[in-house]
């Protein structure tokens, strides 16, 4: 029986700042321009703790005081794949701490009938099968795009895959570590659950809508 409390893959990243960022845009009067905003800057605090562990390697400098040895990040660059199109609004936080990264797009829709993603748009960097790959998405709720965007990157030859995300389910968490065992999972908060349409309880609401004012 898989337990989700004793996962050391699942890293909830609940850092004051980015605690007291969610607050806000889980308010439902925040307007759109400041939901917008907000997702961008807790994507761009999330990055620290995604990349701690990135491989570095042994530079020579020139200071304006001496020459020395030092560290600079090593291999090719990671690559940011939104999950279209909420996952667009965390890109650019990202990007502000590694503007060097690359993005591709990964774009899934619901079948009305099967009720599964379906792939209808996915685009990514050349030499993907070496990198890091981030896909990003703000909502976790059933898991099914998440599992769905992995399955496509795995079928690239990715072995180098790491999920974020804003606020996720423990049935959405639950489902993609049973899928994907080998993926870390970082997550700004666990909610308390699904409701009946499938919406995070207490979550934020329709992000894609919220993002874009569409709603």
């Amino acid at each position: 029986m898989y337990n989700l409390n004793n996962d050391n893959m699942v890293l909830v990243i609940d850092h004051p700042l980015i605690t007291h960022k969610l607050t806000q845009i889980r308010k439902k009067d925040t307007g759109t321009n400041e939901f917008r905003q907000i997702v961008n800057e807790i994507g761009g605090l999330m990055v620290y703790e995604i990349t701690r562990d990135l491989e570095l390697e042994d530079v020579d400098i020139e200071t304006p005081v001496a020459p020395m040895k030092t560290k600079q990040l090593a291999g090719e660059k990671l690559v940011v794949c939104p999950i279209l199109r909420a996952g667009l609004g965390m890109v650019d936080g990202i990007l502000q701490m590694m503007p060097s990264a690359r993005v591709g797009h990964i774009g899934l829709y619901r079948d009305e009938e099967t009720l599964k993603p379906v792939e209808y748009f996915a685009k990514f960097p050349n030499k993907l099968e070496g990198r890091l790959v981030i896909i990003v998405d703000p909502m976790l709720a059933t898991g099914g795009s998440a599992i769905a965007a992995i399955d496509l990157v795995k079928k690239r030859g990715v072995k180098n895959i790491k999920f974020v995300c804003l606020v996720a389910a423990p049935e959405g968490v639950t489902a993609l570590r049973i899928a994907h065992p080998d993926v870390p999972v970082y997550i700004a908060a666990l909610d308390e659950k699904l409701n009946n349409k499938g919406y995070i309880v207490p979550g934020l609401g329709d992000c894609g809508d919220r993002i874009f004012g569409t709603k």
